[in-house]
């Protein structure tokens, strides 16, 4: 059962700029410990007839009253109802970084076993199954301190969130939530039967480099890896590119079949 009313699109889908009129519905998910802010600009690097929705999920900023989830599945059961509510006959495509790659990937394979409207492109950026590695001790066990050092492990946090307590307790609850909802996850290779394109850090600490391209194993039509500079995080400095690219690849699939 889900938490809250997967129908409330607003709640789940934070659409910058509204383009009624866009061929192509982008949603866009949130790292652990993120939010849809981490998209704020995207709207604006990509072209007028694609319409970005950034997923919140619950946990964190306007929805912080709201219990984050720590269950993968139970998460990506509440982001299907909340997607099929939202859809409206055009194409969409989804775009996720770390954790966000993970559930835009369990959710493409829940739209593909239910027969329903696959998107038309899933891109996939800084996570790879093959290479998940989760923690022998469960979240919930560590220390602030001992759960602080994992998060460094993929990049940290901004300075001016660990060195401000007030601001260290309003995301910590979201963050050690999300961790669970990844570390919980037990990889069985399935594979999507939509077009996927893999993007990375080259000096992605978690990864190695090339390593996303193993999304080859994955995808019946795998349209390649395109790795960047950078590490884990490397999307903060490169979101232009990345958006240059989706947008190529989006235009290039418009002449597919309708999907939605």
């Amino acid at each position: 059962m889900v938490q809250e009313n997967a129908g409330l699109g607003a709640a789940w889908f934070h659409t910058g700029r509204a383009r009624p009129d866009a061929a192509c519905r982008l949603y866009v998910f949130h790292h652990a410990g993120g939010s849809a802010a981490t998209y704020a600009r995207w709207a604006q690097m990509l072209p007028d007839d694609v319409e970005v929705a950034a997923v919140q999920l619950p946990g964190r900023q306007n929805r912080r009253s709201t219990p984050a989830f720590t269950d993968l599945d139970t998460l990506v059961e509440a982001v299907y109802e909340a997607l099929e509510g939202d859809l409206d006959g055009r194409r969409f495509a989804f775009f996720g970084h770390s954790m966000g790659a993970l559930i835009a990937y369990r959710l493409t394979l829940a739209l593909q076993k239910d027969g329903a409207p696959a998107p038309a492109l899933l891109a996939v950026s800084g996570w790879e199954g093959s290479a998940h590695r989760p923690s022998p001790v469960p979240v919930a066990q560590l220390s602030d301190e001992e759960f602080l050092a994992r998060v460094a492990e993929f990049g940290g946090l901004p300075p001016e969130v660990t060195g401000n307590r007030e601001l260290l307790d309003l995301v910590l609850p979201a963050l050690r939530a999300d961790f669970t909802v990844v570390n919980g996850y037990t990889d069985d290779r399935a594979r999507v039967d939509c077009p996927v394109v893999a993007y990375g850090g080259a000096s992605d600490p978690l990864l190695g480099a090339g390593a996303m391209g193993a999304w080859a194993d994955r995808a019946d039509a795998f349209q390649g890896l395109n790795e960047l500079p950078g590490g884990h995080f490397y999307l903060y400095e490169h979101a232009m590119a990345v958006a240059a690219d989706l947008a190529r690849r989006l235009r290039r699939s418009a002449a597919g079949p309708r999907r939605g």
